[in-house]
C-alpha cells in the first residue's frame, strides 16, 4: 500500500509540475532595470533583465522587439531617442546604446518573445538620467 501511495504521490507531483509550465503566461515575466540611474549624455548603455518570477531567474535568449525609449515620464512624449542593441553582457540581460540629452525621467518600452510561450511578454522600465 506504501509503494502505490508513494508511487501515485510521485506522478501527481509530476504532472502538477508540467500542469505549472504549461500554464505560464506573459505575466510570469518581469523586464527589471539593471541599473535604474544613468548619466545622461552619449552613448549610454541601458541594460535590462528579464526574469521569470516563479524561479527568479533571469531568461536568456529571449527575442526582443519594438525597442523604445522617451521622456513620457516628464511628459515628454515625444522626445525620443533611437536605441541600438548591445552584444554580449550576462545571461538574461539585453542592452541598447542610445543618447540620453537630457536630465530625467526616462521610459523603455519593449516586447519579447519567450521560447516556449505563445504570448508576448512587454515591458515599461523607468530609468533615471542625471546630470
Amino acid at each position: 500500500m506504501k509503494r502505490k501511495f508513494t508511487l501515485a504521490a510521485t506522478v501527481f507531483a509530476a504532472v502538477m509540475s508540467l500542469s505549472n509550465a504549461a500554464l505560464a503566461g506573459a505575466n510570469d515575466y518581469l523586464f527589471e532595470p539593471v541599473k535604474a540611474e544613468l548619466q545622461k549624455g552619449s552613448g549610454v548603455v541601458v541594460t535590462v533583465r528579464l526574469v521569470y518570477k516563479p524561479t527568479g531567474k533571469p531568461v536568456s535568449d529571449a527575442v526582443i522587439f519594438s525597442p523604445r525609449i522617451d521622456m513620457s515620464p516628464e511628459g515628454m512624449a515625444t522626445m525620443a531617442a533611437a536605441l541600438t542593441p548591445v552584444t554580449g553582457g550576462e545571461p538574461g540581460t539585453y542592452s541598447f546604446k542610445t543618447d540620453l540629452v537630457m536630465a530625467g525621467g526616462w521610459l523603455l518600452s519593449l516586447s519579447a518573445k519567450v521560447q516556449g510561450e505563445a504570448e508576448t511578454v512587454t515591458g515599461k522600465i523607468t530609468f533615471k538620467a542625471t546630470n
